[in-house]
């Protein structure tokens, strides 16, 4: 069973806006669960551990691209529990050469160094990465394991998110989540409080994601912002860097720039724009990430823009 180093609190943040807007906004600091099990990722596996152990696997195989999450997240959590893992990697040109691409690559570095072992496929093959032919090839290639399915996201991920807002939240009118594969918002919304409003911020462009959630959930109090996914996922511009960069010296608030970098940035557009009524109390869930900013650091670089301060 993970357990948490540090159990996350809502960070009030203050600013002239909010004065002015007479507008409450905190973030629940998800982050800090655990160093590399945070936010979401930790929510997501922790009753799936626990079903694996108690089934009796020994090994948790996954999905994801070079840059994910939930790879990392997976591979700390399969050393730290004592369970072999295995990473279906997008993109079959990065195991041609693994050592170069662990150079320059600090998410599959991070999951390699935890023991996990990749399986590199093509993107078209990725594709099919939910079709039972290609779970049977991978039965057959890697014998018996536990499968967890991109991002995370099954019941007993929604299980485990259903736990992130807890009494104490009561007080807020807003729930925002930046939005995924939609386990996590789907969790948030199942154990909402009926006078609350979840908003969801996608961080990729979509149109599969309301239909996603709606298998999970039983209220609709829920709203898809589709405005602040900057082109599209983990597409990034100056501009966000810069309200990232400004959030983490006013607030030391760190973001992550794939998805709560973008969702806060959406909640102060809103508020500028007057979308909430004066007097409202936002909670923003900060759900990690935060090793993503090395590899996204990589590629501000190569194109000599700001980096992200770390």
């Amino acid at each position: 069973m993970i357990i948490p180093q540090q159990e996350p609190y809502n960070q009030f943040l203050s600013d002239c806006l909010l004065k002015k807007k007479e507008i409450s906004l905190a973030v629940k600091r998800e982050d800090l669960l655990h160093e590399h099990i945070s936010g979401n990722k930790f929510r997501k596996l922790y009753y799936n551990i626990i079903a694996a152990k108690e089934k009796g696997y020994h090994t948790l195989l996954t999905f994801g691209g070079a840059y994910s999450n939930h790879i990392a997240a997976t591979a700390a959590a399969g050393k730290e529990y004592g369970l072999h893992t295995i990473g279906i990697i997008r993109g079959q040109e990065l195991g041609e050469n693994l050592g170069k691409t662990l150079s320059e690559n600090p998410t599959l570095a991070f999951a390699h160094a935890q023991g996990m072992k990749f399986h590199f496929v093509s993107r078209e093959a990725y594709r099919h990465k939910t079709e039972p032919e290609f779970i049977r090839e991978l039965f057959q290639l890697f014998g018996n394991f536990y499968l967890v399915p991109e991002g995370g996201t099954n019941e007993l991920a929604v299980k485990g998110t259903e736990e992130i807002l807890t009494p104490q939240d009561k007080e807020f009118d807003f729930i925002c989540s930046a939005v995924g594969t939609g386990g996590t918002i789907a969790g948030i919304i199942n154990s909402s409080f009926p006078h609350q409003k979840i908003l969801g911020f996608p961080a990729l462009k979509e149109n599969f994601l309301h239909r996603d959630i709606q298998k999970y959930v039983h209220k609709d109090n829920w709203e898809l912002i589709r405005d602040y996914h900057f082109g599209g996922f983990a597409k990034i511009d100056e501009k966000l860097v810069g309200f990232i960069n400004m959030v983490n010296s006013l607030h030391n608030l760190p973001l992550d720039p794939v998805y709560t970098g973008k969702m806060l940035y959406g909640i102060i557009d809103l508020i500028k724009k007057d979308y909430f009524p004066k007097g409202s109390k936002i909670l923003a869930i900060h759900t990690g990430g935060l090793q993503g900013r090395d590899g996204m650091n990589l590629r501000l670089k190569k194109k000599e823009m700001e980096l992200l301060k770390i």
